[in-house]
């Protein structure tokens, strides 16, 4: 392929990237949206100031959030070539892009990847595995001890039943800790795998990472937990004061947890959000409409305008770099 046609072809791949991000957005968030519409009226009622100061604070917090995620990138990203800060959050964004049109978000990977040298896109990919991975372990750990608060006080569950449950969730918990901090025994897994051994080069890269390091990926991993925690906690009692801060609290960590559990499209997924969340509230509160703006006001601005602003980081891609 000549250096021109390799050039027009990356322009229409960046191009039908962009095309498709934002007739997906246009689809959910420009067109009719009865969820959002629903937020609208219900702020209606609620002191102007309160709500900018609050909407405010949550977007704040949504650049947090993929602020450190962008350093746990960097931080990862180091084990196959220096990478700034804000290459890092470049590629964070650009991630998102991609994620939004593709099943289970796994455009993100392509999205962030193409920011690294072309040689070390596939051991990136690997790599950010590894953050994957310890996000799930802190979802998964806040999310089963937090369901087990909640099976005790809104289930009326026989107490052997309960009893067999927390152990069976206590031994995953544990299982899944050891493993995370043994990731190097996945390493020898796939080896052992003949057609997989010869890509041993590219998933070598999740063994690399010792004890310290991955510590402090699952430390990046619980702040963003806590950060999208509390948006969702400032939405809903921006909509609903009257709610126990414990009981809400611990009813969101439940509603991230079964969230992260079901496969989606991002664009498609504030209709599931909305779903699992009215019928998970229930046990608090019959205030579905509230919950159901809460939600789709975290999705809009948790996912979507970070998509929006990823689409500007697509024009840099560069698909036929040499460069090692």
């Amino acid at each position: 392929m000549t250096a021109a046609a390799k050039k027009i072809f990356s322009y229409l791949i960046k191009a039908a990237i962009l095309v498709l991000a934002f007739l997906f957005i246009y689809n959910k968030f420009l067109g009719k949206n009865d969820d959002l519409a629903r937020f609208e009226k219900l702020i209606s009622v609620i002191s102007r100031g309160q709500v900018i100061y609050t909407l405010s604070a949550v977007v704040l917090l949504m650049v947090a959030n993929w602020f450190l995620e962008s350093l746990k990138w960097q931080y990862l990203a180091k084990k196959l070539t220096r990478v700034s800060v804000w290459e890092a959050v470049e590629a964070v964004f650009c991630g998102l892009t991609w994620a939004i049109f593709t099943p289970n978000r796994i455009g993100e990977y392509g999205g962030r990847v193409m920011f690294l040298p072309p040689r070390k896109r596939i051991h990136g990919v690997f790599a950010m595995a590894v953050g994957a991975f310890a996000q799930n372990v802190i979802t998964n750990l806040v999310g089963i001890l937090a369901s087990l608060w909640f099976l005790y006080y809104f289930l009326n569950l026989s107490i052997w039943l309960y009893l067999g449950i927390a152990v069976l969730s206590l031994a995953f918990l544990t299982l899944f800790l050891v493993f995370y901090f043994h990731i190097k025994w996945l390493v020898s897994w796939l080896d052992k795998v003949s057609f997989l051994k010869k890509y041993h080069r590219f998933f070598d890269i999740m063994g690399r990472y010792n004890r310290h390091e991955l510590l402090v990926v699952i430390g990046y991993s619980l702040a963003r937990f806590f950060v999208f925690s509390f948006q969702y906690y400032l939405v809903i009692h921006l909509l609903l004061p009257a709610l126990p801060f414990f009981g809400m609290i611990i009813t969101v960590f439940v509603f991230i947890f079964i969230q992260s559990a079901l496969p989606s499209l991002d664009l498609l997924d504030v209709g599931v959000r909305s779903y699992t969340a009215t019928h998970l509230f229930l046990f608090i509160t019959n205030q579905q409409i509230a919950i159901i703006a809460a939600v789709s006001s975290i999705w809009l601005i948790n996912l979507i305008i970070p998509a929006i602003i990823g689409s500007v980081f697509v024009l840099k891609l560069k698909f036929f770099d040499r460069t090692a």
